[in-house]
């Protein structure tokens, strides 16, 4: 899901505002539903916001910023003037930190390949078979059931199934490019290690607030069952009656 600048900017610049001089002081504690409920929307689009990398001078005039605009004062400039500007640094800055996780990426897979069993697709997706399963290999239309742990490269997780206790199913070609591929590798009772680059997984823009863009991700999969897609209704039609028959006449 994707929010507008201007949206994500304010939601997370009241994440900075409020930590530096909010109610209760920095670091505020919050208690009630309706603070934890706030606390997350700001935590959430604050992690995204310090991609940017702000100084501590940049910060400081953000927050002016902010206070003017919700104060109602006059404005030191002319916000519709600097719109296409915000917008530029955004993608600059997100860009610089998207490139600088590609060549961390680079460095991880290219040492990952140097490990015994691992190889690399034409696509670019490497991978290890751990066990090769028994039986067909799902197909991109299939409905696969796995168990899965998925971590950054420096090894933090940011999803896991089987930490929730619960195996997940989902069409094969509704998942990320380097799980369609990766999975059709492996048969039902197998186990692969992926290594997704981003290009393969979820790009330049990431997902936030877990994974940062331009990161290559890395995957523990079990491919637990398969199941066909499901085959459309098929239901034969009765025939209908001619509008031009004549019922047939009456035995005397």
């Amino acid at each position: 899901m994707r929010f507008n600048f201007s949206f994500l900017i304010l939601i997370s610049l009241l994440t900075i505002s409020c930590e530096k001089e909010g109610p209760g002081g920095k670091g505020a504690t919050p208690k009630s539903e309706e603070e934890k409920t706030f606390y997350a929307v700001g935590a959430m689009f604050g992690k995204r916001l310090k991609d940017l990398r702000l100084g501590k001078g940049e910060v400081e005039m953000v927050v002016s910023g902010l206070k003017d605009g919700i104060f109602d004062r006059d404005l030191k400039v002319d916000t519709n003037a600097y719109s296409s500007k915000v917008q530029e640094v955004f993608r600059k800055r997100l860009s610089a930190k998207s490139d600088e996780e590609k060549k961390k990426g680079v460095t991880f897979l290219e040492k990952f390949l140097k490990e015994k069993g691992a190889k690399k697709t034409s696509s670019g997706l490497a991978y290890k078979i751990v066990a090769p399963g028994k039986g067909n290999s799902p197909k991109p239309t299939d409905t696969v059931e796995v168990h899965y742990t998925g971590k950054l490269i420096d090894g933090t997780v940011f999803d896991s199934s089987r930490e929730r206790g619960k195996t997940v199913s989902f069409p094969l070609n509704r998942v990320i490019k380097g799980w369609t591929e990766g999975l059709q590798l492996i048969k039902p009772g197998g186990r692969i290690e992926l290594v997704i680059p981003s290009d393969l997984g979820y790009g330049d823009h990431g997902a936030a607030p877990k994974i940062p863009g331009g990161a290559t991700l890395v995957f523990d999969v079990e491919l637990l069952g398969i199941q066909p897609p499901k085959a459309k209704s098929s239901k034969k039609k009765s025939p209908k009656k001619s509008l031009n028959k004549k019922p047939a006449p009456k035995k005397k």
